[in-house]
């Protein structure tokens, strides 16, 4: 059966296979560290304050990168869906406009890559909106890169069973 932690660690995993260097993970501070996601290029940040919203894990994860980063690329960890292919296809599709999004349905939504230029934009994000609002407001800063549909969100029991179902 799927966990918090076992999300979490889809998440990591995609990133790890789609070849990103590092990785960050953002967790509640009472969250342990899997023994399997051991490694330098795992870097887990605790977030003190995961009530404040997606928010402010979004400046801690972006502020732990580290200075060498051009870009990064915004994985939600309740979207356990969200394969190698897709983060490949955003880190493929850099240009010149700094933020490179999936897009179904006319909504952009994570995940998302957004250049090291860009970052100042999740000093703006306030709550558990995250970016959503920031980007639908400055649409000329995004690349959409079209996908079937969005990723499901496991953010209750029943959400995690439709998950496991067939």
């Amino acid at each position: 059966m799927l966990d918090g932690r076992t999300l979490l660690e889809h998440a990591i995993g995609a990133a790890v296979e789609a070849g990103l260097n590092p990785v960050v993970a953002v967790v509640p501070s009472w969250l342990t560290r899997p023994a399997v996601l051991d490694g330098a290029r795992l870097r887990w940040v605790r977030n003190p304050h995961p009530e404040r919203g997606i928010s402010v894990s979004l400046r801690l994860g972006l502020r732990a990168i580290g200075d060498d980063a051009a870009a990064a690329v915004i994985l939600l960890g309740d979207q356990p869906r969200v394969g190698p292919s897709v983060i490949s296809s955003l880190v493929s599709a850099r240009g010149d406009r700094p933020v490179v999004a999936t897009e179904a349905g006319g909504v952009v939504a994570p995940p998302i890559l957004i250049e090291r230029r860009a970052f100042g934009l999740a000093e703006a994000a306030v709550g558990d909106i995250g970016l959503r609002q920031i980007l639908r407001d400055h649409s000329e800063l995004v690349h959409s890169i079209p996908i079937d549909r969005h990723p499901p969100d496991v953010d209750t029991p029943d959400d995690l069973a439709a998950l496991e179902r067939p």
